[in-house]
């Protein structure tokens, strides 16, 4: 009979933490919303007579030296933001890893 009884308690203490590991899965947080994705800045047309063996007149080499300065200053804050992002995603992959992995240990 004691045997009986030891059983029966081993078996309400498994139900019980089963259904205290069910309660434990804690939803993954949000996915980051698409409109925070950072565009990345443009590169400028590079001349086609950059290229040529004359080079290019003074304003059209001077035009497009200010647009790769422009593009390299809007590096570092595009930089910046994806790195954001990418932690919000990261965040969200690793909270759906561990709710899948949690959801599944409560049905074994």
């Amino acid at each position: 009979m004691p045997r009986t009884a030891l059983a029966a308690l081993l078996l309400l203490l498994a139900q019980g933490a089963h259904q205290a590991a069910q309660a434990a899965c804690t939803a993954p947080p949000a996915p980051p919303p698409v409109s925070e994705k950072p565009a990345k800045p443009a590169l400028p047309q590079k001349p086609a007579c950059l290229d040529a063996k004359g080079g290019c007149p003074g304003w059209e080499a001077y035009t497009y030296n200010d647009g790769i300065k422009t593009y390299n200053a809007q590096l570092g804050p595009y930089r910046t933001s994806a790195e954001a992002y990418a932690r919000k995603l990261k965040a969200y992959a690793d909270g759906s890893v561990a709710y899948a992995n949690c959801e599944m240990q409560s049905l074994q």
